[in-house]
């Protein structure tokens, strides 16, 4: 929450030739689908970035990926410390952290708040607040999209398109935006969820169309034509010597040339409820994308900027947060948000599309990796450690951090997990180091 994914979040655009089974499914959803909008990424890693840092949906590397190590799955029997909770909103806006500030937005009584928090209290350091809807289509609603922090700057995107570049010390506005003005686009039917992507001096987010700003002054660089809007964040890629974007919107997979925003192809990639919600997994010059109701995920072959699909299958339907790549393994929840137990965790072979192998019963969960462990949390607030290996699911600990629903992806920072889950439940839990279990196996 992502992409968001961004999630498709389990938004539904009801079209009348819909059969009298799928709409009772699509009550069902209403009871808990969302646009699982979660909003998605942003990319390229700052110099000023610290050691201990999370700069951005889906990591400083945009990958989903930590190399953090020295934790350790040897759990107490009584469960994980909590180390702070705090209450923020509902929202389904992801965590970013660095210099001991952790950033997140949330929603309350038609207000939206980005806050800044003590990474190590969770207490607030500050708050920026503004009028929003909630825009609660068919779930929660709330801000999907995850702070982008530069250096100093914080950028956030609110769920009505108010854009904003905030000094990440005090709260300050360096600058502000509307994505519908600017743009001239309506309001998406599940908001704008992108979370913010800097390549360079520009700041790119999506929202019916591709927009790049000057990320210190606010000034817009270039606008694409307008589509059907995505949830999900720009992806870089490198090719021949150009820095090009890779975009999923509800209508196709583009690539634009990142310098101008000129679009140099595209794909059709279109889902029935307009829903495309995650966020383009860049693999040297391939491009992996997958979606919910039973589209699919295709692999591309990037080349002169031009797409060539290599495969495309039904085997891994992301319905709104994004699969994770590692080691030539893509880790992921196939199925939508209203299928509960039907949902699984699948290991799919990255070059071919093969399944290695699933897991049901986690719902429609998210995950990030770490130390080469899947760190996994259930729809249902459990989090889950096991294996990232290809040969089997093997899990390693479990215990319950959270209550309600849990659509956003946790982090994984400096030997604690930070989860919240959509209304608003923001934990900070400690992991055992693997010295501390170490020592209590000698003791024992």
């Amino acid at each position: 929450m992502g992409s968001a994914v961004p999630e498709v979040f389990t938004m539904l655009y009801f079209s009348r030739t819909l059969t009298n089974d799928f709409l009772k499914g699509l009550q069902m959803i209403r009871n808990g689908a969302r646009l699982g909008v979660l909003a998605l990424c942003s990319l390229v890693v700052p110099a000023e970035a610290t050691e201990s840092s999370w700069l951005r949906w889906m990591g400083n590397a945009e990958n989903g990926v930590s190399e953090e190590s020295g934790w350790s799955t040897d759990w107490p029997k009584s469960g994980l410390e909590v180390v702070w909770e705090q209450a923020i909103g509902i929202g389904f806006s992801s965590v970013s952290m660095d210099q001991g500030r952790l950033f997140t937005m949330g929603h309350q009584d038609g207000i939206e708040t980005v806050y800044c928090l003590d990474q190590a209290s969770g207490k607030v350091n500050w708050t920026h607040t503004y009028p929003s809807e909630l825009v609660d289509n068919l779930y929660e609603g709330g801000p999907g999209a995850t702070p982008t922090i530069d250096g100093q700057q914080v950028y956030t995107l609110g769920k009505e398109g108010q854009l904003y570049c905030l000094n990440a010390a005090d709260g300050k506005v360096q600058w502000q935006r509307n994505l519908q003005e600017d743009l001239d686009v309506g309001l998406p039917e599940w908001g704008f969820n992108s979370s913010a992507t800097i390549v360079g001096d520009q700041l790119i987010v999506q929202g019916g169309r591709v927009v790049s700003y000057d990320k210190t002054t606010g000034d817009l660089n270039w606008k694409t034509d307008k589509h059907t809007a995505g949830y999900g964040s720009a992806a870089v890629l490198n090719v021949d010597g150009q820095t090009l974007l890779a975009t999923l919107d509800s209508d196709s997979l583009r690539i634009l040339r990142s310098s101008d925003g000129e679009l140099l192809d595209s794909f059709p990639w279109s889902s029935p409820f307009r829903t495309n919600s995650t966020t383009p997994i860049v693999k040297d010059q391939t491009l992996f994308i997958s979606t919910g109701y039973g589209v699919g995920c295709g692999l591309f072959q990037v080349d002169s900027g031009k797409l060539d699909l290599v495969y495309d299958n039904r085997e891994m339907r992301n319905h709104f947060n994004n699969s994770i790549l590692y080691e030539g393994n893509l880790y992921g929840f196939d199925g939508n948000s209203n299928l509960g137990r039907v949902v699984r965790l699948v290991c799919m072979d990255h070059k071919t599309g093969e399944v290695f192998w699933e897991k049901r019963g986690l719902g429609c969960g998210s995950l990030m990796i770490a130390d080469g462990k899947l760190v996994i949390l259930s729809e249902r607030g459990e989090l889950v450690i096991a294996e990232a290996t290809n040969q089997g699911y093997r899990e390693l600990a479990e215990a319950e951090i959270l209550d309600g629903r849990c659509w956003t992806v946790p982090v994984l920072l400096a030997g604690h997990v930070y989860a919240r889950n959509a209304q608003g439940r923001l934990v900070c839990v400690q992991l055992p180091k693997i010295e501390d279990s170490t020592d209590a196996v000698s003791s024992n």
